[in-house]
């Protein structure tokens, strides 16, 4: 019973001091969260939170905030997530439905974290090294010519105009389209180039085309690709926050640092929350990530989140990540 009651007061503290950015004192946590005892038995339970390190005092005669140790015993002890009202709920469903291309998704998406959780938002582009393909086109333009189309398992499609050393008629092109889904349709990015490079020596007739889809497949650019919006969430955060803007900020401007943030991506039901000295980067201590991988199916194919200060709506913030993240992984199941 003791041990629950001070659940419920470092529950009380840190919700009141994301809301207010004031430390919390016993009278107004009896007051606010009708906790059903006196302040004097709020204020054994803040002593005993304050030493086993959940709570502080930033200075004599001031309320308690949360630490680190706080903020993650207040999220691994949620009971479930804040849930999506239905207008956020409509927001996602509109915003992401109208996307017409894989970048057209990112970038939805990144503003729509954004505007939910009113932190910085990252989204990685699905990386092409975790892909698979999921289909091979090809199409005659001229008997010499051919538009060979690649379609991957993350929504993006690759295509290239391919010239031919001799005329094909629909037979020849039908057949050259069944070797080549035969050996990539399905595998990973790495065996789909290596099956297609086998094939172009073993089938010089196929080499052309083979040749530029594995090239196609080989390029890795948007591996470390990332889209991050909402930055100027961070002005809300005022005092507090100022002397630990710089760092983050720098951090927006470096994609690598980034995504060293956000860590390797997870399955979508998987949330990640780094608190404060958990993270990667000490010069990041005071900043906390909330992140989940996303993809097709249960295909984890990279990562979104959202990063800002320790002083954040945790149940909120991962909710939304949740949220769009299903959402954006249903969209590639279905293109």
């Amino acid at each position: 019973m003791q041990d629950d009651r001070r659940l419920a007061v470092l529950r009380a503290i840190v919700e009141d001091y994301v809301a207010t950015e004031e430390p919390v004192g016993s009278k107004a946590l009896v007051e606010r969260h009708g906790l059903g005892v006196s302040p004097a038995t709020v204020r054994n339970d803040m002593a005993a939170l304050e030493e086993e390190g959940f709570i502080t005092q930033p200075h004599t005669s001031a309320g308690r905030v949360p630490t680190d140790k706080g903020y993650r015993m207040f999220v691994d002890r949620l009971a479930t997530l804040k849930p999506m009202s239905v207008a956020e709920r409509r927001a996602i469903a509109t915003i992401l439905d109208g996307a017409v291309d894989l970048d057209d998704v990112v970038q939805r998406s990144v503003r729509l974290l954004a505007q939910l959780t009113r932190q910085v938002a990252v989204v990685q582009y699905p990386t092409l090294s975790r892909s698979t393909v999921r289909h091979i086109e090809i199409v005659a333009l001229t008997p010499s010519r051919v538009l060979a189309v690649l379609i991957l398992s993350t929504g993006r499609v690759e295509q290239r105009v391919v010239e031919l050393a001799t005329d094909l008629d629909d037979a020849a092109l039908a057949d050259l389209r069944l070797r080549c889904n035969t050996v990539a349709t399905g595998e990973i990015i790495a065996d789909a180039v290596t099956g297609l490079r086998r094939l172009a020596t073993e089938a010089p007739a196929t080499a052309p085309v083979a040749e530029v889809l594995a090239e196609a497949m080989s390029d890795h650019r948007s591996d470390e690709r990332v889209a991050v919006g909402g930055a100027a969430n961070l002005a809300r955060y005022g005092a507090s926050f100022d002397l630990d803007v710089r760092p983050l900020l720098e951090a927006i401007e470096e994609h690598v640092v980034l995504l060293t943030l956000l860590g390797e991506a997870t399955t979508g039901d998987t949330l990640t929350v780094r608190i404060g000295h958990e993270g990667p980067l000490q010069e990041l201590a005071s900043t906390s990530v909330v992140a989940t991988g996303y993809g097709p199916g249960n295909e984890a194919l990279a990562t979104l989140g959202v990063v800002g200060p320790t002083r954040m709506d945790y149940p909120g913030s991962m909710a939304a990540v949740r949220a769009v993240a299903r959402y954006v992984s249903r969209i590639l199941d279905e293109a």
